[in-house]
């Protein structure tokens, strides 16, 4: 065992150096938000897989976006949902 007669302090000296080794704090602006997104209006359907979750059109989306916005989340991140699925995923090739 090492006898120290005086405590380092090194990693308190500086502010940045304090914040990095802090202990950990979760804030809404360090949140994102997911968003499905799906073709048409007005739709809001459940994921039954995700509770509370749901796929939303575009004007669906632009209204949770604002909501996130209010709250003070760092951002959200849009996951596009295609009309049709295959299992080559060629939907995900489509130029449109």
């Amino acid at each position: 065992m090492i006898n120290l007669i005086n405590r380092p302090r090194r990693l308190r000296r500086h502010p940045a150096i304090r914040s990095m080794v802090q202990e950990n704090h979760i804030l809404p602006a360090n949140l994102i938000l997911p968003l499905f997104l799906i073709p048409g209006e007005k739709q809001r359907k459940p994921v039954v897989s995700m509770p509370g979750v749901f796929q939303l059109s575009i004007d669906e989306a632009i209204k949770e976006g604002h909501k996130a916005l209010d709250l003070g989340l760092g951002g959200v991140i849009l996951f596009g949902i295609p009309e049709e699925k295959d299992p080559a995923g060629s939907e995900a090739y489509d130029a449109n």
